[in-house]
């Protein structure tokens, strides 16, 4: 699907002369191993993490490199083998870089045709890094969704993407704040949030996913909760423009999570 509807953004033409490729890191469903999603983690060809290459990004290129993030990551997901595991395509965006979304969609649109990259199995995460317009966010996510992709609110608990956004418009996923989930072993607080994130997103038919786990311990209390969807370096940590295999923890002792 094309479209000729172009903004501002899309003809200033502005570039973003930084080099960039992918990492790619799993999210897992807990207990069977098997791969739901990898995330494309954006990285500099010359070894620079994400932060140093977003600290380049200006106004005038915002639109630019994030269309060019999208590209990148469905080019070196093809290129190592993504679409033949089944699983999906993870793809951070900007919300904040898209004007139009059905024409800012375009070049994504181009690139999954042109490497043969299914759109359904494509999904678009965000985080607010600054407040947006709620009419103007909703109306992106509405417009994804009615194009066939995956839709997914990031850091959920950290940003502006709160109660209030989910009572609009219910993702097909929702990550958890990683600071959920750090030390939830030891802390009961934590656990009765997660407890209660578990049951309102299954009410809400969203599923569930918790990131940046790093114990095993952080692991077997979050099995006892009840999220089957799991992202960190206890599993896997990222790969450079490779997949990397998962480790397997579906015997890790339970441990109580009352309290």
């Amino acid at each position: 699907m094309t479209t000729s509807r172009q903004c501002r953004a899309c003809r200033n033409g502005a570039r973003f002369d930084v080099p960039i490729t992918m990492a790619f890191q799993p999210i897992v469903h807990a207990g069977t191993g098997e791969v739901f999603a990898y995330e494309a983690l954006l990285r500099g060809t010359d070894g620079a993490g994400a932060g140093a290459i977003m600290a380049q990004v200006t106004d005038e290129t915002r639109y630019v490199f994030d269309q060019t993030c999208r590209t990148t990551a469905i080019e070196v997901a093809t290129k190592v083998g993504l679409p033949e595991t089944g699983a999906l395509l993870s793809i951070n965006f900007l919300p904040n870089a898209v004007y139009e979304p059905r024409a800012c969609i375009r070049l994504t649109l181009e690139a999954a045709m042109r490497t043969g990259f299914p759109l359904d199995r494509i999904m678009f995460e965000f985080t607010e890094v600054e407040r947006l317009d709620a009419e103007h966010l909703l109306n992106i996510l509405h417009a994804y969704r009615s194009l066939g992709f995956h839709t997914a609110i990031d850091d959920f608990g950290a940003g502006y993407a709160g109660l209030e956004l989910l009572s609009r418009f219910q993702p097909d996923i929702v990550k958890l704040d990683m600071a959920l989930v750090r030390d939830i072993d030891t802390e009961p607080v934590k656990r009765g949030i997660v407890r209660h994130m578990v049951r309102m997103t299954g009410d809400l038919g969203v599923r569930l996913v918790c990131e940046g786990i790093e114990t095993a311990a952080e692991y077997a209390v979050l099995r006892d909760l009840g999220v089957t969807l799991m992202q960190g370096y206890l599993l896997a940590r990222p790969a450079l423009e490779a997949l990397p295999t998962p480790h397997r923890h579906d015997h890790a002792p339970a441990l109580a999570a009352a309290g």
